[in-house]
C-alpha cells in the first residue's frame, strides 16, 4: 500500500495520522456493512481541500480514476465513529460506480492520537 496520511482539522489545527499505522491497528476490529447513503464524503470535496492546496484539474481527476479502478474491495474502508472517511475512498467511489449500496468497513473508535500536528503535508514522507 502506497504511504498514505488521513488529515482533519481539529480545534483549529490540522491532525495527522499515518494510515498505514491505522490499517495496522483496524486488523482485529470488526467488519460491519455501512450504506453508501451514509458516506458524506460522496458530496464533498474529499480529495481537494485549502489545507492540502490540491485544485481538480482534469490531471488530477484522471488519476483519481486510475486509482479508483485499480482499487480492490475486497479490502473494508476505515471510518471513525462519526463514520468520516479515514480511508478508502477510492473504493467507496468503485462501490458506488458499480451500482453497490453497501461497503465493507471499520470503525476505529477512538481515533489514536495523531501522528502529526499543524505539519505541512508536503514535508512528510511518501515513500
Amino acid at each position: 500500500m502506497r504511504q498514505q496520511y488521513h488529515h482533519r482539522v481539529v480545534d483549529g489545527a490540522v491532525h495527522i495520522w499515518d494510515v498505514n499505522k491505522l490499517v495496522v491497528k483496524s486488523q482485529n476490529m470488526s467488519v460491519v456493512d455501512v450504506a453508501l447513503s451514509e458516506i458524506q464524503e460522496l458530496d464533498e470535496a474529499f480529495w481537494y481541500s485549502a489545507v492540502d492546496g490540491n485544485l481538480p484539474t482534469c490531471r488530477s481527476i484522471a488519476d483519481h480514476a486510475k486509482l479508483i479502478q485499480d482499487t480492490d474491495l475486497k479490502y473494508p474502508v476505515l471510518l471513525c465513529a462519526e463514520k468520516r472517511v479515514i480511508d478508502g475512498m477510492h473504493r467507496i467511489c468503485k462501490a458506488y460506480m458499480q451500482g453497490m449500496k453497501m461497503i465493507k468497513a471499520v470503525k476505529i473508535d477512538p481515533l489514536p492520537a495523531p501522528d502529526y500536528i499543524d505539519i505541512d503535508l508536503k514535508d512528510l514522507s511518501y515513500e
